[in-house]
C-alpha cells in the first residue's frame, strides 16, 4: 500500500465544524476540552485518575464478564479486561449501530483509530495502560438504518418485523441472506472465509447484540478489542442518580439548549434536538419517548403511563428500562468508563459539541474528542487508469461537472477559461462608468447593465466552446467519469456505501493489518491509500 493525506477542508464532504475543529478555530475552543494531540494525554489521564471511582472498575469487569460468557476470548481482549481493574487502566472507546455484516467501511476505520490511538499512549505512557473499546448501539431502535449493507452496488436486506431495541432482535431470516451471499461472492478462498464468517455470526448467535460482538471479536481479537453492551443492568444501576436527576429535574435541558444556541450563534448548525427529557423506556418490542405530562410520564406511542411515585420506583427496580437518547449516551458512556478519548465520525462528534457545559455541571470529565480516520481505497487497477488519464486523485473529489471542465481544460488545444477577457472588459467599463458619473449619473444603469449583457455573452461563449470540447473528449471523459463513480458510489465517500468484504475478497486477511499499519489516528488529515 502507498498512501498520500489530503487536507479535510479539500475534499468537500466534511462540515466547516469539523473542518474548523481540526483546525482549531477560536470560535471553537468553548465546546471542547483538550485538543486530540499526543501530548495533551497526560493531563487527560490525570484529570480522569481523580473523577473515576474504583468500584466503577468492578462495576465494569464484572459486566464485561458477564456479557462475554459463551464467547471464545483472545488472550489480548482477556488481559484488557483485566487490566480494567488497576487505576492505571484508561479507554479509548469508539461506538457504533448494529449493522449488518458491519455496514459501511468506515466501522473498520472507527476501530482501527481506536486500537493504534491505544498503542501510541501505550508507547508514550508505559507507567499506564490503554484498552481500545467498541461500544455497540444495542439500544437504538433505528432498525431501517441498520438492516442492509452493499455489496458491488447493490442492497442485500434483512428483512426483519422490528420493534425495541435491535440488540434484542432475533437472528430469524439470515439463512437467505447467506444463500444470496453465496452466489454474490462466488467460491474463492477469500468468499469462503466471508461466508463461514457471517454463518457463524448470525446463525450460530441468538440475536444481533451477540451476532454483532462475534463478528467485531472475530475482525479485531488480536489487537485486545474490548467490546461492550450499554444494554446492561448492573451498568445502568451506576446512572440512575442521573436518569433520575434527568427525569424529574430535567437536568440536561437547559443547559444543552444554552450550549446549542452558543453554538449556532458562531455559525454551527446543531446536530441533536435536547429535548425536556432525553430517555426512553425500553422493554422487549418497544423503545419510546419518556414525556411528562402534568405530573404523569407516558411512553410515547403506547398507553404506558407512570405517576412519580411509581417512575421511581420502576427505575429502583429496572434501571435497565431507561435508555439514554443520543445526548444523553455520551454521559453514561464516560460514567462508567475510565475513558480518554472518544473516536467517532463527523456526525457523531457534532453532538458532542453541544455537551461539554453539561459534563461540567454534572461533574463528570469530557474526554478528547478524536475524528476518525476517513479513507479512500485505491485499487491498483483503478490509479493505473487515472495515471494514463493524466489525472490527479484530488480531482476526483470535485463534483462531476467540475471534474470533466477541469480535464477538458487540462487536454484542449484552445484557451476555454476567459477569466483574462473578463477582467479586460471590467477594466474597459471603470473608464466608461467615470465618463457616466461626469455626463448624467443617470447614465450609470445603462452602463451598468450594458457591462452585464458583455459579461454574460462571454460566460455563454466560454460555455458553448467547453461543451463542444467536451464531445469532442468524450470518450476520455467517460472514462474519467467511470472511475470516479467507482471510487465515490452515488457521489458519496466509498466509506460510506462500501462494506468491508469487497475488499475483503481480494485482500483477505491482510486487509485489517494494512489499513492498521497504515493509519495514523493523530493524522488529522484525509487518507487515500492505493492497494
Amino acid at each position: 500500500m502507498s498512501i498520500k493525506h489530503l487536507p479535510y477542508k479539500n475534499t468537500g464532504y466534511f462540515s466547516s465544524l469539523m473542518v474548523d475543529y481540526l483546525a482549531e478555530k477560536e470560535a471553537l475552543a468553548s465546546f471542547y476540552h483538550r485538543f486530540p494531540v499526543i501530548d495533551n494525554f497526560k493531563a487527560q489521564i490525570a484529570e480522569k485518575s481523580r473523577s473515576f471511582k474504583r468500584k466503577s472498575r468492578k462495576v465494569l469487569v464484572a459486566s464485561l464478564n458477564k456479557q462475554y460468557q459463551g464467547f471464545e476470548i483472545s488472550e489480548a481482549t482477556k488481559n484488557n479486561i483485566n487490566s480494567l481493574l488497576s487505576d492505571h487502566t484508561f479507554t479509548i472507546t469508539t461506538g457504533h449501530q448494529l449493522n449488518l455484516f458491519t455496514g459501511p467501511l468506515y466501522f473498520l476505520y472507527k476501530i482501527v483509530s481506536a486500537i493504534n490511538l491505544s498503542e501510541q499512549l501505550n508507547k508514550k505512557h508505559s507507567n499506564h495502560h490503554f484498552v481500545p473499546v467498541y461500544w455497540m448501539a444495542s439500544e437504538d431502535h433505528d432498525f431501517e438504518e441498520i438492516n442492509y449493507f452493499n455489496l458491488y452496488d447493490e442492497k442485500v436486506t434483512w428483512d426483519h418485523e422490528s420493534g425495541g431495541a435491535v440488540g434484542a432482535l432475533d437472528t430469524e431470516g439470515m439463512e437467505q441472506l447467506l444463500a444470496t451471499l453465496k452466489t454474490k461472492m462466488g467460491a474463492s478462498k477469500n468468499a469462503k472465509k466471508l461466508i463461514d464468517l457471517f454463518s457463524e455470526a448470525y446463525l450460530q448467535h441468538k440475536n444481533l447484540s451477540d451476532a454483532s460482538r462475534y463478528l467485531a471479536q472475530q475482525l479485531f481479537a488480536e489487537y485486545g478489542l474490548v467490546i461492550i453492551d450499554g444494554n446492561d443492568k448492573e451498568l445502568k444501576k451506576e446512572f440512575t442518580y442521573f436518569v433520575q436527576k434527568e427525569l424529574f429535574d430535567n437536568s440536561s435541558f437547559s443547559i444543552i439548549n444554552k450550549t446549542t444556541e452558543q453554538l449556532e450563534a458562531v455559525g454551527y448548525n446543531k446536530q441533536v434536538h435536547p429535548r425536556e427529557i432525553n430517555l426512553f423506556y425500553i422493554i422487549k418490542g418497544i423503545r419510546e419517548r419518556i414525556i411528562e405530562e402534568e405530573g404523569s410520564f407516558k411512553i410515547n406511542n403506547t398507553r404506558i403511563v407512570f405517576s412519580k411515585e411509581d417512575l421511581l420506583k420502576e427505575l429502583e427496580e429496572f434501571p435497565e428500562r431507561f435508555s439514554p437518547n443520543a445526548l444523553l449516551r455520551p454521559l453514561y458512556q464516560e460514567l462508567v468508563l475510565p475513558n480518554l478519548c472518544y473516536v467517532g465520525g463527523g456526525g457523531e462528534l457534532a453532538y458532542w459539541f453541544q455537551l461539554k457545559d453539561y459534563f461540567k455541571s454534572v461533574a463528570v470529565t469530557f474526554p478528547i474528542l478524536l475524528l476518525r480516520n476517513s479513507v479512500l481505497l485505491l485499487p491498483q487497477k483503478l490509479s493505473k487508469k487515472l495515471d494514463k488519464l493524466n489525472e490527479t486523485i484530488e480531482a476526483l473529489f470535485l463534483n462531476i461537472d467540475d471534474l470533466e471542465k477541469k480535464h477538458t481544460q487540462q487536454l484542449s488545444t484552445l484557451k476555454i477559461n476567459f477569466s483574462p477577457q473578463r477582467e479586460h472588459l471590467k477594466k474597459q467599463f471603470i473608464g466608461l462608468y467615470e465618463l457616466a458619473k461626469q455626463t448624467d449619473v443617470s447614465f450609470l444603469g445603462a452602463v451598468g447593465a450594458q457591462e452585464k449583457k458583455q459579461l454574460n455573452g462571454l460566460d455563454h461563449l466560454e460555455k458553448r466552446l467547453l461543451k463542444a470540447e467536451k464531445r469532442k473528449l468524450k470518450d476520455q471523459l467517460k472514462r474519467l467519469t467511470s472511475i470516479q463513480k467507482q471510487l465515490f458510489p452515488k457521489e458519496s465517500l466509498q466509506e460510506r456505501r462500501v462494506n468491508f468484504s469487497e475488499f475483503y475478497l481480494e485482500h483477505g486477511d491482510q486487509l485489517i493489518p494494512q489499513l492498521k499499519k497504515q493509519l495514523d489516528p493523530l493524522c488529522h488529515q484525509f487518507t487515500v491509500l492505493k492497494l
